[in-house]
């Protein structure tokens, strides 16, 4: 067996056994012995004090792709995530894509620096929405729902999401997270993605399904939405 790096004896330092059992359920299709356990805010707190203290060795270990551990390509997106210059954050992030497996990973917090530079990065974002990469979609639209349902939004966002057809379960389930919570913070412009059935029906049921459990819709609109939905088979 490959003997573990000076980096993995100190991420396997912060497991925790009983964290290990319980995450590894969370996201099945990562192999079980790829799963240290650590839980997120200390995985966090080490990404920030690794990134501040051992800045050549953070450099280096992003170049190290790909990654054995699922909690070293957490540290990864975390480490990328610091980093303040557009460009070279942008292109880690371009890197990065393709070796995501898994949602966990794929929706950590999206890059600071991203939002100083929105309309710079939608060219980009459209690329990934419309990409053949479950998780590269699933990225894109993450990056839509986290930084453009505000003062940034456009219908013409609700637009490229919907038009998004896939097999993929977390594709699909993505693609109804933005529309619950484009419906919290946009309804005006988003119910009319449900009430002229513009999503695959699946999409359809799982977007009324998740606004119904928000708190940020109303129960008036809870009640419209359940109007909404597909009759039983």
């Amino acid at each position: 067996m490959k003997m573990k790096t000076e980096l993995q004896k100190q991420l396997f330092a912060l497991q925790d056994p009983g964290y290990r059992e319980f995450h590894a359920r969370l996201i099945p299709g990562i192999p079980k012995e790829d799963i240290i356990g650590i839980r997120t805010p200390v995985l966090r707190k080490f990404a920030g004090e690794f990134a501040r203290d051992h800045s050549q060795e953070a450099e280096a270990f992003l170049k190290e792709l790909p990654h054995r551990y699922y909690e070293e390509n957490n540290l990864h997106m975390l480490l990328v995530t610091k980093i303040k210059d557009y460009p070279e954050c942008l292109r880690k992030v371009k890197e990065f894509l393709p070796y995501i497996n898994n949602w966990a990973t794929c929706d950590l917090p999206a890059p600071k620096c991203f939002e100083k530079h929105l309309e710079e990065l939608l060219p980009v974002i459209r690329e990934w929405v419309t990409s053949t990469d479950t998780y590269t979609i699933r990225y894109g639209i993450g990056i839509l729902m986290r930084l453009y349902l505000d003062d940034a939004y456009r219908p013409e966002y609700a637009d490229l999401v919907a038009r998004v057809r896939s097999e993929e379960y977390y594709v699909n389930m993505m693609i109804a997270w933005y529309f619950a919570t484009a419906l919290a913070k946009q309804w005006d412009t988003v119910i009319p993605y449900l009430e002229e059935r513009k999503l695959d029906r699946w999409v359809h049921q799982k977007t009324i399904q998740k606004a119904v459990e928000s708190f940020r819709i109303t129960p008036e609109q809870k009640v419209y939405l359940k109007s909404l939905r597909y009759p039983r088979k």
